[in-house]
């Protein structure tokens, strides 16, 4: 597929400015946090980890001109995962942008009860995160979910699922739930891990997998983290990827985010967003709705 570039009516980024929410990135506080991922001695082993060992604050998300960062979400970054609340704490003290809170919580714990109770007194919290990955199937199969599920809908919080949509026992656990808790949202992490094109037979899975999932009403995709499967991405990978998620899952449940400070492993923050830019190959209307007002929906920004 040739990479789609912006046609006449697309959105120009050099006329005017343009409003970006960026639906999933971290902050990292390393004076206050523990972040046990981040040390050396710890798994992930990426030869490259010193690149984000270190502390990212707001003032590192700024765009420049023409892009404006209008909010945020934080996705929860393992400040404190005994004490998820602490990081809430932390950025509502120090954060003034607009931006809501993905927080961790444990979903297989007994205490997670607890600590949806103390996460729901935070004004910016609005969901967790559980990373399922390669246990997804038995996570979501566990005998606590329901219970945990149905308190999330009743909080009115909203899950983020890292998982692979290849995995189709895992997503068949999750469609279920969905389709259990109708009013919840669910927002699917890092394109559900889309392979390569030239995964001929794990590319059809996901998109077999993605077309189950564009039947629940209250599933989600955000698209980010391309620099966790390859340090040299190549655009024209997203661009597919951007396709088809829109058009299976149509305008408004498909948001583009940037996985900072992740990203940096490939490229700048502002590099980034105007890849995007070049990339999406849809309307201007489109553009907005999956850079900025879907992530304000789906994510509750005010």
């Amino acid at each position: 597929m040739a990479v789609i570039r912006r046609n006449s009516a697309s959105i120009d980024m050099t006329e005017s400015h343009h409003k970006i929410i960026d639906p999933h990135l971290h902050l990292f506080n390393l004076e206050q946090g523990d972040y046990a991922w981040l040390k050396p001695h710890n798994p992930p082993f990426w030869p490259d980890k010193q690149v984000i060992n270190k502390s990212f604050f707001e003032t590192d998300i700024l765009l420049q001109s023409p892009n404006q960062l209008a909010g945020f979400v934080h996705i929860e970054a393992g400040f404190d995962n005994q004490q998820p609340w602490r990081e809430i704490d932390w950025l509502q003290k120090y954060c003034s942008l607009p931006f809501t809170s993905v927080a961790f919580a444990d979903i297989t714990a007994t205490t997670f009860t607890e600590h949806i109770d103390l996460l729901k007194q935070r004004k910016s919290v609005v969901g967790i995160r559980h990373i399922l990955d390669e246990q997804a199937a038995e996570i979501l199969s566990s005998t606590l979910i329901q219970g945990h599920f149905s308190l999330l809908a009743e909080m009115e919080f909203s899950f983020d699922a890292q998982l692979s949509l290849t995995d189709s026992q895992a997503v068949e656990r999750l469609i279920a739930l969905a389709n259990k808790h109708k009013a919840m949202r669910i927002i699917i992490n890092h394109a559900g891990w889309a392979p390569a094109e030239n995964n001929v037979y794990a590319r059809k899975q996901w998109k077999l997998n993605l077309s189950k999932i564009a039947k629940c009403e209250n599933i989600a995709i955000k698209l980010s983290g391309w620099e966790m499967s390859s340090r040299t991405w190549n655009p024209q990978h997203s661009a597919t990827v951007i396709q088809d998620c829109l058009a299976l899952l149509g305008e408004t449940r498909v948001m583009l985010a940037s996985n900072f400070p992740l990203c940096l492993f490939s490229m700048s923050y502002t590099d980034l967003w105007n890849t995007y830019a070049e990339l999406s190959g849809i309307s201007a209307q489109c553009f907005e709705k999956i850079t900025f007002s879907n992530a304000k929906s789906w994510y509750r920004l005010h």
